[in-house]
C-alpha cells in the first residue's frame, strides 16, 4: 500500500513536470513577460516623479537667485558694503558710529558690478514696515505707482525738525527762483543783443566756409557768453544739427532752425514748454563730517530707506530746506532731467563730457521731509499721478495750465498735506531692466500748492546717478582717487565744490 502511494506521487510529479499548463514551470514566458511589464511601470513613473521634482527644485533656485539680485544688489560701490543698517543710524540723539563717509575709499572697489535697488510699490494703499532707527518700526505706505511713490509717517522727531529748521536759519536763507510775470520770465532767457540770423551763423561759423558744424557750436558753449545766444538757443540749434543727415547746417538751414529756437513753445514735437515759476526761500546744508549729527543721521537714515549703495548717497546734493511763507508756491516740474548728447550731469562734471552744452540734474530718486505742518494750504501735488496714460497736452484743460499750481491746484490728481514729520520718496527715473537708471518718469511732475495759512517747511535730498554707467563709475572712481591721494589732509579741509557742485 505504501509502495503504491509512493509511485502515484512520483507519477503526479513527473506530470506537472511535462503539463504546458501548470504553473509556474511551463510559464517561463509569460511569467517574465508580466514582470518586466511590471517594472517597466515602476520605473516609468519614478522617472516622472524624479523629472517633476527636479524641475521643481531648479526653477525654485532661478526665482530665489533672482529676488536676491533685484532686492539686495551685488554690493556697495565703497568698500563693499551695501546701504547702512538701522544699527548705524540713532534715536536722534548721538551718533554711536562715524559717518559712512568717513570710510576710507578704495579705488580698485569701483571696478565691482552694482545696481540701483528699488522698493516695491505693490498696489495703492499697501503699508510695508520698514526698520530705520533701533526699537522702531516705521509703516510706509504705497500712494503711487506712477509715479511710485510711498509716504513714511514719523521719519523725523518734531526735535529733530526744530533742529533742521534753526540750522537752515542760522545758515541764512536766500530766494528761490521767481519771477512777477510770465513776460519777465521770458526777457530773463533771452540775449541781451539783438542779431540777424546772418549775423549770429557768421560768428558761429568759426572758419568761415559757408557750413555750421557741431564743435563750432559747443566751442561756443565753452564761452558761455550769453550776450547773443541764450543756452536754450544754443540747444536748439544743436539738436536741428543732429537731426540733418550731412551733421552740418548750410545758411538756409540754420535760418529754419535759428527760427525755431527763438520761440521755444512752439516746436515741432507739440510739447508743452511751460516756464517754471516758485516763490520761497532756500539754501544748502552740507551733511558730510564734521556736519551736525542730525543731518548726518539723516543721510543715514536715507540710506536704509533705500538700500542704495552709499557712496552714491554721500557724494550726492546737500540737503536743501526750503520756506513756503503765505503764497509761496512752486509750479508742477520735474526733479530730474532726460538725457541727451548735448547735456552732462551736473554731479559728474568731474569726469564730463567736454562737449556738453549744458550741465542737467540727474536724480535717481526724491525724498521730502516735511519739517513743519501747514494749517491750511502748502499740499505737495502729484497732477498726473496714476493716470492711465500720460499725454502732455492734456496738461493743458479748458484752456488751463494743469501745471500752474497757483490757479489749479486743486485739479491734481493726487494731493499730500504737508505733516510735521512725515517723509514722501519717490523715484524720478524708471529702470532700465537691468538694474539701472532709465527714462525719465513723466508721470512724477509734482509742484506745491500756494500756502494758505501758516509757514511750511521742507526739506529735499536727493540721490544723484548719472544714466550712463560708465560716466558714474568715472567719477566714482576719480573722487576714490582723490581721497587716495589726500589720505593724510583732513576731511573738513576739502571744500565741498572739490567733490560736488551745488545745483
Amino acid at each position: 500500500m505504501e509502495a503504491a502511494q509512493e509511485y502515484l506521487k512520483e507519477q503526479d510529479e513527473f506530470n506537472d513536470s511535462n503539463n504546458p499548463s501548470s504553473p509556474p514551470y511551463n510559464s517561463p514566458f509569460r511569467s517574465t513577460r508580466l514582470h518586466i511589464q511590471r517594472s517597466n511601470v515602476c520605473s516609468r513613473a519614478y522617472f516622472v516623479v524624479v523629472m517633476v521634482f527636479f524641475h521643481v527644485y531648479i526653477l525654485n533656485v532661478i526665482a530665489l537667485l533672482l529676488y536676491v539680485h533685484y532686492n539686495n544688489g551685488p554690493g556697495d560701490l565703497v568698500s563693499g558694503e551695501g546701504g547702512s543698517s538701522a544699527a548705524d543710524t540713532d534715536n536722534g540723539n548721538s551718533l554711536p558710529h562715524p559717518a559712512p563717509s568717513s570710510r576710507e575709499i578704495h579705488a580698485e572697489d569701483y571696478s565691482q558690478s552694482f545696481s540701483l535697488p528699488r522698493i516695491e510699490g505693490i498696489r495703492v494703499g499697501h503699508v510695508q514696515r520698514v526698520s530705520l532707527v533701533p526699537d522702531k518700526t516705521h509703516e510706509m505706505k504705497t500712494l503711487s505707482l506712477k509715479p511710485l511713490l510711498f509716504e513714511i509717517p514719523g521719519f523725523l522727531s518734531e526735535e529733530e525738525c526744530r533742529v533742521v529748521v534753526q540750522l537752515a536759519q542760522l545758515k541764512g536763507l536766500m530766494d528761490s527762483q521767481a519771477t512777477a510775470s510770465s513776460q519777465g520770465q521770458e526777457e530773463s532767457n533771452q540775449p541781451l543783443l539783438s542779431l540777424s540770423t546772418e549775423e549770429v551763423f557768421s560768428l558761429l561759423d568759426l572758419n568761415q566756409d559757408g557750413l555750421l558744424q557741431k564743435h563750432e557750436i559747443v566751442s561756443h558753449s565753452h564761452s558761455q557768453d550769453g550776450t547773443w545766444l541764450s543756452p536754450d538757443n544754443l540747444r536748439q540749434i544743436l539738436t536741428g544739427l543732429e537731426s540733418c543727415p550731412t551733421g552740418m547746417l548750410t545758411l538756409g538751414d540754420f535760418r529754419h532752425v535759428y527760427d525755431v529756437s527763438q520761440h521755444p513753445g512752439q516746436e515741432k514735437d507739440g510739447k508743452l514748454h511751460s516756464r517754471f515759476r516758485q516763490r520761497s526761500k532756500h539754501t544748502w546744508l552740507y551733511q558730510g563730517p564734521g556736519s551736525h549729527h542730525v543731518l548726518r543721521m539723516l543721510r543715514n537714515r536715507v540710506t536704509s530707506l533705500t538700500r542704495l549703495p552709499s557712496a552714491l548717497v554721500e557724494l550726492s546734493e546737500p540737503l536743501q530746506v526750503i520756506r513756503y511763507e503765505h503764497g509761496d508756491f512752486t509750479n508742477a516740474h520735474y526733479d530730474s532731467s532726460t538725457s541727451h548728447s548735448e547735456t552732462t550731469c551736473a554731479h559728474t562734471q568731474l569726469a564730463g563730457n567736454t562737449s556738453a552744452l549744458t550741465e542737467v540734474p540727474c536724480r535717481y530718486l526724491t525724498i521730502l521731509f516735511y519739517l513743519s505742518s501747514v494749517e491750511e494750504g502748502g499740499e505737495a501735488t502729484f497732477p498726473v499721478a496714476d493716470n492711465r496714460t500720460y499725454e502732455e497736452q492734456a496738461l493743458v484743460q479748458d484752456g488751463v495750465d494743469l501745471t500752474d499750481t497757483q490757479e489749479t491746484c486743486s485739479r491734481g490728481n493726487l494731493r499730500i498735506k504737508s505733516t510735521a514729520g512725515t517723509a514722501l520718496l519717490w523715484y524720478n527715473h524708471l529702470s532700465d531692466g537691468r538694474g539701472w537708471m532709465g527714462e525719465l518718469d513723466e508721470y512724477s511732475l509734482h509742484g506745491d500748492c500756494p500756502v494758505r495759512r501758516g509757514v511750511k517747511w521742507v526739506a529735499n535730498s536727493w540721490v544723484n546717478v548719472d544714466p550712463d554707467y560708465q560716466q558714474q563709475a568715472r567719477y566714482q572712481r576719480l573722487v576714490a582717487q582723490r581721497h587716495q591721494a589726500k589720505s593724510s589732509m583732513d576731511y573738513q579741509s576739502l571744500s565741498h565744490s572739490d567733490l560736488h557742485q551745488d545745483l
